[in-house]
């Protein structure tokens, strides 16, 4: 398996060889820096920014879209200053959005999105920017949103053209990240497979190395070659034209490992490692000093930021206050007909966990017959469950048992949003058996939730819904609480 060797089993495959060869040949060519794309991606965005201002102009001013609101007549040269202002501006937001990297040139959906998003921040921002300042000329809301609706059309259209001049053959070699792993084992895999999934190719596996420890094992896809020995690494770089190495296997020998690393730094070559010994909250991950001392560890999550904590606070308050006040009819409605139904209280109230643990009466419209768990206990509901109600069956379909819970957020025993809260009796059991089932526990549970929209609720798989979860709570933020929501409304799978 050594990569020096002729008998190898690395240069008896004539593919992989050719393939490695006329690599390295291209290297050689290759004069133009990714830097020099990333420069030209900046002046781009700007140019358009630019045009989409001067075309908000135009639409504005001299359309039908005249006829439309109060504005003060104005020339193309007063109004320059807000263009000039506007269009800067927009691309400060999206260099907040760390688009302008060599790394993430490839990655077009990742790139859109966080363009859609840097052109809405923009554009609330800018509207409030020019009112609270009181710019003079003062500047029409109709342009501001049309700025805005044209900036977003004209970047994802420069872009998209952009994106096919950089997958050129030839050019894309240099913007794909090299990459070498160091070791095998599950971790490499799952990090393997989601580099392949990447559909902008922004990854190209040379293969991996040995570490010579019991963690080391044969890759699942045979086109994955191994190289040789951690020992062959230097050579391997040198040979390969390696961007980044990923080390997966941390009980190679520390002398090497440390070697490995100062040979990244003088190499000017990205060094990562997989944090094996951490398997939730990942993103969390962080350097800090004690004492002088540099430490890894998960020092917190979005929802750990107090200003978070107020936002989503606020849009509880707001959102419950709405939702339980549009709902009252609806309730008022269905708790008469379970009524007359099934006689006896309506409303149903639940032990179930809050944030860290907390426990709290869950508040719903009582969906199902009267003690229906008094002969096999707490369970979940299943598809054509013989406990239901007949209006039962409807109200779960459409969340509406879920309606009272507004009062629930109200109180700020649950959010809108969140991972949903569950009973007592069942997270005894759970907590055992699921891995890292308690730690869905560092947020205030939700009325709805990422795993709910992806159809994981009732009797499906814990393992997949936990891991929605912890998702959710690593990559929190009001826009993701807002698209939740809005696919409550369409996405229904498994509700009954």
């Amino acid at each position: 398996m050594n990569a020096t060797n002729p008998n190898s089993s690395i240069l008896g495959n004539a593919a992989v060889f050719h393939a490695l060869e006329a690599r390295r040949a291209w290297r050689v060519k290759e004069q133009i820096s990714p830097h020099f794309w990333v420069l030209v991606s900046i002046l781009g965005d700007l140019v358009v920014a630019v045009l989409a201002a001067y075309a908000a102009f135009v639409l504005r001013f001299h359309t039908v879209l005249r006829e439309f609101g109060n504005f003060d007549e104005m020339s193309f040269r007063q109004y320059s200053g807000h263009m000039a202002l506007g269009s800067l501006t927009l691309i400060l937001v999206l260099g907040w959005q760390d688009i302008y990297h060599k790394n993430v040139l490839l990655r077009t959906r990742w790139i859109s999105s966080k363009i859609a998003k840097g052109v809405l921040v923009w554009t609330a921002g800018f509207l409030a920017m020019t009112l609270a300042l009181k710019l003079q000329p003062s500047i029409s809301r109709v342009y501001v949103g049309l700025n805005g609706a044209t900036a977003l059309l004209f970047l994802l259209g420069w872009r998209a053209f952009f994106m096919s001049c950089l997958r050129a053959p030839g050019r894309i070699e240099a913007l794909q990240q090299r990459t070498l792993f160091v070791g095998w084992n599950d971790e490499a895999v799952s990090l393997l497979k989601t580099m392949k999934r990447d559909q902008a190719g922004s990854f190209d596996i040379m293969g991996w190395v040995r570490t010579g420890s019991p963690e080391d094992s044969q890759p699942e896809d045979a086109g994955v070659p191994c190289l040789g020995d951690l020992s062959e690494v230097e050579h391997l770089v040198a040979t390969h034209a390696v961007d980044m190495v990923v080390v997966a296997d941390l009980h190679g020998p520390r002398e090497q490992m440390i070697a490995l690393a100062n040979l990244c730094e003088r190499e000017m070559i990205q060094f990562k490692v997989i944090p094996s010994y951490f398997r939730v909250f990942v993103s969390g991950l962080t350097l800090e000093t004690i004492a002088g001392t540099p430490v890894l560890g998960v020092t917190r999550l979005p929802l750990d930021d107090t200003l978070n904590v107020i936002l989503k606070r606020a849009v509880d308050i707001i959102g419950g206050t709405v939702g339980l006040v549009l709902s009252a009819p609806i309730i008022a409605v269905f708790s008469t007909l379970v009524w007359l139904e099934s006689k006896g209280s309506v409303f149903y109230h639940q032990r179930r966990w809050g944030c860290n643990g907390v426990p709290f009466n869950i508040i719903k419209i009582r969906s199902m017959k009267k003690d229906a768990e008094a002969a096999k206990g707490a369970q979940w509901c299943v598809k054509d469950d013989p406990r239901r109600l007949k209006v039962g069956a409807f109200m779960r379909k459409w969340n509406i048992d879920e309606l009272p819970q507004f009062w629930n957020v109200l109180k700020g025993e649950m959010s809108l949003v969140g991972p949903r809260p569950e009973r007592p009796e069942l997270i005894d059991s759970f907590k055992h058996q699921i891995p890292h089932y308690n730690a869905r526990h560092h947020s205030k549970p939700g009325m709805t939730g990422w795993a709910q929209v992806n159809g994981l609720r009732g009797d499906t798989d814990l393992g997949e819904r936990i891991q929605c979860d912890l998702w959710y709570l690593e990559n929190w933020s009001l826009w993701l609480d807002f698209q939740i929501m809005l696919l409550t409304f369409f996405k229904r799978d498994n509700a009954y």
